[in-house]
């Protein structure tokens, strides 16, 4: 589990440009949007909305890793969860090629959860603007269900955590990941988010995951024999 969570961590990191693109306007605006505050002050917003995001992404984990355990010992199918961590091997490969500009299909998968936000987006909407930074906490937990095909593809690695901890722990390191990107807003986030899209960076660290998946893969296919 110690390589599925520097690899979800990994994504993050890597994924920070269309984390910045999502949800650094939000940042921005957070911290930005306030004249009145003082800088400390206008911190504090940005650190709540960001715990709230991590957290919604750690029950995220929860829910999908318990749900898919627990279906996985119900049915009595000991390969099932080989079956899905191929599965989620597989999507390490699409993040990858999306990562490093090769095949940028797996943001098509964003409109799976498009119906859901449509419905959940008004609950943010109405807690602007932020009266207080204990309101940027429940805003945070709203956004972290903004529909990312990063987000997405992390929770196919939460799906074959083993249990609900162990889901909660991958969202969670991946959450950690973008950290940077939605904290260094305004001047320092466009010097990082230059730094990421350095070309040779991206190729290395995409043909890094591409291996991992790769590797992923081997060990499930290898496990059916």
């Amino acid at each position: 589990m110690t390589s599925d969570f520097f690899a979800a961590f990994a994504i993050g990191l890597l994924g920070a440009g269309h984390c910045l693109g999502m949800c650094g306007g939000i940042a921005a605006a957070i911290t930005m949007g306030m004249p009145g505050q003082r800088q400390g002050q206008r911190f504090s917003f940005l650190i709540l909305y960001n715990a709230g995001r991590l957290a919604s992404y750690a029950i995220a984990g929860a829910l999908i890793g318990g749900a898919v355990a627990g279906m996985a010992s119900l049915s009595g199918i000991s390969s099932a969860l080989l079956y899905l961590r191929l599965g989620a091997a597989l999507m390490m490969i699409l993040l990858a090629l999306y990562i490093g500009q090769w095949w940028q299909g797996v943001t098509k998968i964003e409109i799976l959860g498009q119906s859901l936000w449509r419905h959940i987006s008004p609950f943010a909407k109405s807690l602007l603007p932020l009266k207080s930074p204990f309101a940027a906490f429940p805003f945070g937990v709203i956004w972290g269900w903004l529909p990312c095909g990063l987000v997405y593809s992390t929770l196919s690695w939460a799906a074959v955590a083993g249990n609900a901890a162990s889901g909660a722990m991958v969202m969670l390191a991946f959450g950690l990941g973008t950290l940077p990107a939605m904290l260094l807003v305004g001047v320092m986030a466009e010097r990082l988010k230059h730094w990421l899209s350095n070309q040779l960076f991206k190729k290395t660290s995409a043909l890094m995951l591409l291996s991992y998946g790769l590797h992923t893969g081997y060990v499930a296919i290898a496990q059916f024999s």
